[in-house]
């Protein structure tokens, strides 16, 4: 089946680099208009807007902090009032937690994690069910980790903040599926991201490449292919997966 994607419009917050990036893109090359959130990284966002605008697509971007509950309004408002639809939303934002035991961390760390991994999406679900009820065909995309199948020690504030996104997407995904709104899980490993080389070199590599050769596949994971997973789950190619996770690791269990 060939994937179209026209007609849709997507919302990618964190949309600006790595993995945001690629899924925007890769959402635009199957069809469908994007807007692109960003928080800080104004003119990354406005070159894959522009870039999605050269295959045809509507783009635009939304600065905004997705923490923040009235900005997650003010995102939603004028996405569904600039396309006119919402019918994809990709939870794709997030930040590192700093490797701490339980015992040194401190509490405020473990809000602000949690709240931008687990709040953020819920308010910004909870903001978009209306649109994507209205839509025919609703998608909700929550992109989470592997650590969640692992919960290594040193990363309990995203450990939880992860595990967290994917007790709220099932939970969705049961409340939603009458009213056709598609709620899953894409779970990236060790990924090139600019989070990914930090990751790299806390275990001792110099380059994340330096990983390559002891990867599935005799390599690290790329955005792209974190992106591919979420185009297929948001497609007629998936008429029925929910409330499903799709480990990105290339077998690496």
């Amino acid at each position: 089946m060939k994937i179209s994607l026209e007609g849709r419009v997507a919302l990618v917050t964190g949309g600006s680099r790595g993995i945001g990036r690629a899924i925007a893109l890769a959402l635009a090359r199957a069809g469908a208009d994007v807007a692109v959130n960003y928080r800080r990284e104004e003119a990354d966002a406005e070159e894959v807007a522009a870039a999605i605008r050269t295959m045809g697509r509507r783009a635009k971007t939304y600065q905004a902090a997705v923490d923040d509950d009235a900005a997650c309004a003010g995102l939603i408002e004028a996405v569904a009032a600039d396309f006119g639809s919402l019918s994809i939303l990709v939870n794709n934002a997030g930040i590192a937690s700093r490797g701490q035991s339980v015992a040194d961390t401190d509490p405020a760390e473990l809000r602000r994690v949690v709240g931008v991994h687990a709040i953020a999406p819920f308010v910004l679900s909870k903001l978009a069910i209306p649109h994507l009820r209205k839509a025919g065909r609703g998608d909700i995309v929550m992109i989470s980790s592997v650590a969640t199948l692992y919960m290594s020690a040193g990363g309990v504030p995203y450990n939880m903040g992860k595990a967290a996104e994917e007790a709220l997407a099932r939970t969705i995904a049961k409340e939603e599926q009458k009213n056709g709104i598609r709620c899953n899980i894409v779970a990236p490993s060790l990924t090139v991201t600019e989070m990914g080389r930090r990751l790299s070199k806390a275990r001792g590599a110099k380059d994340i490449h330096d990983l390559d050769a002891t990867s599935p596949f005799g390599r690290v994971s790329e955005p792209e292919d974190v992106a591919a997973a979420v185009v297929w789950l948001v497609s007629a190619a998936n008429p029925y997966a929910n409330g499903q996770k799709i480990n990105i690791d290339g077998g690496n269990f």
